[in-house]
């Protein structure tokens, strides 16, 4: 996904802050045809052929947290035979999510962070009141998707070099296998 994409602006499904703090909220989505278009370009897909998602946000600390998963039908050209071929891909998200200048950001010296990779991530700093809720089912479907994609079975097989002379022999006769040339 490029970097200087704005996420939020392929699937705009949010819930506000102050809502999702009052009570948990749960939202089954799933992106209408423009979006799922926008998304597949975005993500250098041939088609998004479906995506939905079941999301449940509820209160954590003085932000939210947001649990669920989504499923995704994607078709992309393989690799190898240059045909379409759809898969079927799916993901758990678990996203904690704070408003900027939350004291439960905290102010982490880069110099002293330890990184454990059974830890849950650190929680997202909100730009706004608003939890993008398709931005963060986007952003897991882009690494879901396979950057190598293999139609199922599809082998790849080493082409016959034949009898072609290696560049250094066609050389050799050039010189005419004097070593004194």
């Amino acid at each position: 996904m490029a970097a200087d994409l704005d996420v939020n602006s392929l699937w705009p499904e949010t819930v506000g802050l102050a809502e999702a703090q009052r009570a948990a909220i749960r939202r089954k989505l799933s992106a209408d045809e423009p979006t799922r278009v926008r998304i597949a370009k975005a993500l250098g897909l041939d088609a998004l052929i479906s995506l939905d998602c079941d999301l449940e946000v509820r209160p954590w600390l003085d932000g939210v947290e947001v649990d669920g998963g989504w499923t995704a039908t994607v078709t992309q050209t393989c690799g190898v035979t240059l045909e379409p071929f759809d898969s079927r891909l799916s993901g758990r998200i678990h996203v904690r999510a704070l408003p900027q200048g939350s004291a439960a950001l905290g102010q982490t010296d880069q110099h002293e962070f330890d990184p454990d990779p059974e830890a849950d991530d650190p929680p997202d700093a909100l730009a706004n009141d608003r939890i993008g809720l398709g931005a963060y089912v986007v952003e897991d479907l882009s690494l879901a998707i396979d950057p190598f994609p293999r139609k199922p079975g599809v082998e790849f097989e080493q082409p016959d070099q034949g009898d072609e002379p290696s560049p250094f022999a066609v050389l050799a006769k050039l010189k005419g296998n004097n070593p004194d040339a």
